[in-house]
């Protein structure tokens, strides 16, 4: 059988950070897509690989997106899978694996991921995510850890106990670099889950934060820090206005505190949620 990708050109890397930048299942608040596009943004990166789309992704489910002007297609844009590489502001090698999650194939897109980052000489994997959680907008991001080895995740820190849940392509593939004996470390941030369907930088800035101290490399997390206090005083001045949102939010807080579990009887947040994304979307009715 072909291989699953095909090499690019590329110059040297050496000790390489992978970063799995594929598409979550599951992305509380645009969290993780909205760290991975800072990184994007700031550390210019070239395609060292890409993958056998006709054999990872379904069409019908992920239709290409075509382009067309005064009735002429002028192009059809296919979604893919690569492998990029950069080098961030100190001049350290970093490999970005980008685009959906595949449909199909799963076995045999770990296997291809993780021959690639052993023939690189990868030194850690790293990934991200977000998800929603009963805690308040008003205190910093809780960041949690799942990775290959106990010491690695506790460099971030854990939720502790047993759980079981649907598991996502990063997930996949970090049992893939255990099996190989490469270190990989997912972070997850932890979304109010007020906000789960609004962007909430505040998580990616988190994110970012997390990634720059457990890889090494220099990643700028300035502008999502920006982008949180902004919409962190939007979201005050709703709150501010309403005495079931107030309650919501000194409840959480009371409990993000005393590392409780959160209080039963809390409202839902349902209300609040529909209102920040009206407030968002500058659809917030005149008072």
């Amino acid at each position: 059988m072909p291989s699953l990708y095909q090499l690019h050109a590329h110059d040297p890397v050496e000790s390489p950070v992978l970063l799995l930048a594929t598409e979550s299942w599951t992305d509380a608040g645009l969290g993780a897509q909205a760290a991975i596009a800072q990184i994007l943004g700031t550390v210019p990166t070239d395609v060292l690989a890409s993958f056998d789309s006709d054999r990872l992704i379904d069409f019908r489910s992920r239709r290409p997106i075509v382009r067309i002007s005064d009735g002429v297609v002028e192009s059809l844009s296919w979604p893919e899978i690569q492998l990029r590489v950069g080098r961030d502001s100190a001049g350290r090698s970093l490999l970005v694996l980008v685009g959906p999650e595949p449909d199909m194939a799963w076995h045999a897109f770990v296997g291809a991921v993780v021959d690639l980052a052993t023939q690189l000489e990868v030194r850690l994997v790293t990934g991200v995510g977000a998800y929603a959680a009963p805690v308040p907008h008003t205190r910093p991001v809780r960041l949690m850890a799942i990775a290959t080895k106990a010491e690695l995740a506790a460099q971030v820190g854990v939720v502790a106990g047993t759980a079981e849940m649907p598991a996502g392509i990063q997930t996949a593939l970090q049992e893939g670099f255990a099996g190989v004996g490469i270190p990989a470390i997912g972070v997850w941030a932890r979304v109010p889950h007020y906000l789960a369907a609004t962007p909430y930088p505040a998580a990616a800035a988190a994110l970012v934060e997390a990634l720059a101290t457990v890889t090494g490399l220099e990643l700028d997390s300035g502008p999502l820090h920006a982008a949180a206090a902004s919409i962190s005083g939007q979201i005050d001045e709703i709150v501010a206005n309403n005495e079931e949102y107030r309650l919501l939010v000194s409840r959480l807080e009371a409990a993000f505190d005393d590392e409780l579990t959160p209080p039963s009887g809390l409202p839902s947040g349902d209300e609040l949620a529909a209102e920040l994304e009206r407030f968002l979307r500058g659809e917030q009715d005149e008072h």
